[in-house]
């Protein structure tokens, strides 16, 4: 009994008829001949064979020879035999084993087939071909780079896996029937006997920024602010602003890298990515006309009690005669720089009498008005603190002129420490100046005299303006 492994070359074993049966190559492998060629499959092969071409088959069997079968068979031999020396075609060859159609018969591995012009001669071998030859010693004779398997035929020896390859260790052993080379692995090239690195780098243009060459290959780098894209070749660029935005407040993507912003009011730190509140009021003491208040990102402008914010930085006196009026009925309001004062609508003290606002007459027929100023009217006025001087700043005039009289003006009192001066300006004016910065808050009381003489001196009298001067205490 013969199992399916003791088949040999060509055959595979079949079941139920329990021996080994041929595989039919020209059923079973497409194209199996090239170039117009026919296939016809015999016992453990094929032949490729033109197709005008006769099968002649030699049938013959030493045991019972027939005379058609011999006939045929020295006919093929003659004609093989002259087509050879006619200049026809004539070969001569070991075939695998091959049944051919029609002749029924299992020809050996090594049937001999013989062509003469278009006859092809097929003749067998009376050896049985599917019974391995029993006898171990029997030994055949394989090329070089083939071996003697166990079912007594050649196969390849595969010098890459037993290790009987002559390639180096920094190359690839490749086996080929009956042979193997030596290859380079990839990104490697062969120099003389060496497999030497490839220098992808060098050969531009592999990557689109920056080259990185490694043994038997290489990788692209971008730059910072730059990531590979899906080819591994090409760099683009990382919107920093998208993702991991790391600036404070705001952030502006360019070309390979970002910049931060601030927001106004605010400053880029030194880390170039963190703002910093700007201190507007620092960097400068003009901002605002009294008191400069730093905020988160801005600034404000504060005004001191009795002064109003106006236009964000100037600050403006604010009338409280108009809005809050606290003076009694007997009194009147008067506004100033950054206050008010009430003062009594009636301010004339004895002998002095009230004839309209703010002026008191010393009536003739009172004895003690001889010596006495004619009238005193009240004046009011408010300057800023530290005007520049000299400055003008009040003017008086006489309201009533007699003919053929002279009129002087002087400062009566009030001006103790000289802050003021007196220009008389026309015969019947004169022009109050300061001529010494004054500082508020604080209030004088000048008293501005007119004097008034006929030519021959037989006349003389005089009236007073009582002004009433306040500083405010700032400069605004």
């Amino acid at each position: 009994m013969f199992s399916s492994q003791q088949c040999t070359d060509g055959y595979e074993w079949d079941p139920v008829r329990q021996q080994c049966k041929d595989i039919d190559e020209c059923d079973i492998v497409p194209d199996a001949c090239k170039g117009g060629m026919k296939c016809v499959n015999h016992y453990g092969g094929y032949l490729c064979l033109p197709k005008t071409a006769q099968i002649i088959v030699n049938n013959e069997q030493p045991q019972q020879e027939t005379p058609a079968a011999e006939g045929v068979g020295a006919a093929a031999n003659a004609a093989a035999a002259s087509g050879a020396g006619t200049g026809g075609v004539a070969a001569s060859g070991m075939a695998t084993s091959a049944v051919v159609p029609g002749g029924g018969f299992v020809a050996s591995a090594a049937a001999e087939v013989q062509t003469s012009r278009n006859n092809f001669v097929i003749r067998r071998n009376p050896a049985d071909p599917q019974r391995i030859p029993s006898n171990p010693s029997h030994r055949i004779q394989c090329a070089t780079g083939y071996e003697q398997s166990e079912h007594n035929v050649c196969q390849d020896i595969d010098e890459c896996t037993a290790g009987t390859h002559s390639c180096r260790a920094d190359q690839v052993c490749i086996n080929l029937r009956g042979s193997f080379t030596c290859q380079c692995p990839p990104g490697y090239q062969k120099r003389g006997e060496q497999c030497v690195d490839v220098d992808e780098c060098s050969i531009p243009p592999y990557c689109h920024q920056r080259c990185v060459n490694t043994p038997g290959s290489f990788y692209c780098q971008c730059s910072p602010g730059f990531q590979l894209a899906a080819n591994n070749y090409t760099c683009v660029d990382i919107n920093e602003c998208d993702a991991s935005n790391q600036c404070a407040q705001q952030c502006y993507n360019i070309l390979g890298s970002f910049i931060c912003q601030c927001n106004q009011g605010y400053e880029l730190s030194s880390d170039r990515l963190n703002c910093e509140d700007i201190d507007e009021c620092r960097t400068s003491s003009y901002l605002c006309q009294y008191q400069c208040v730093n905020e988160p990102g801005k600034f404000s402008c504060m005004c001191p009690q009795g002064y109003q914010v106006v236009r964000s930085r100037t600050c403006q006196d604010i009338n409280e005669c108009e809005t809050t009026n606290e003076c009694r009925e007997d009194e009147m309001c008067w506004n100033y720089h950054g206050g008010f004062r009430c003062y009594p609508r009636n301010p004339c003290q004895d002998p002095y009498v009230l004839t309209s606002e703010n002026r008191c007459v010393c009536p003739v027929s009172n004895a003690m008005c001889r010596e006495l100023p004619q009238s005193i009217v009240y004046k009011y006025m408010s300057i800023r603190s530290d005007r520049s001087v000299p400055s003008d700043i009040f003017q008086i005039q006489a309201t009533t002129i007699y003919a053929n009289t002279i009129n002087t003006f002087r400062i009566k009192s009030g001006n103790e420490n000289g802050e003021f001066y007196l220009r008389q300006t026309s015969p019947v004016s004169a022009m109050l100046v300061l001529v010494k910065s004054l500082s508020g808050p604080r209030e004088y009381i000048v008293d501005l005299e007119m004097l008034t003489v006929n030519s021959i001196g037989t006349f003389r009298t005089s009236s007073v303006l009582r002004l009433t001067i306040i500083v405010g205490p700032f400069s605004f």
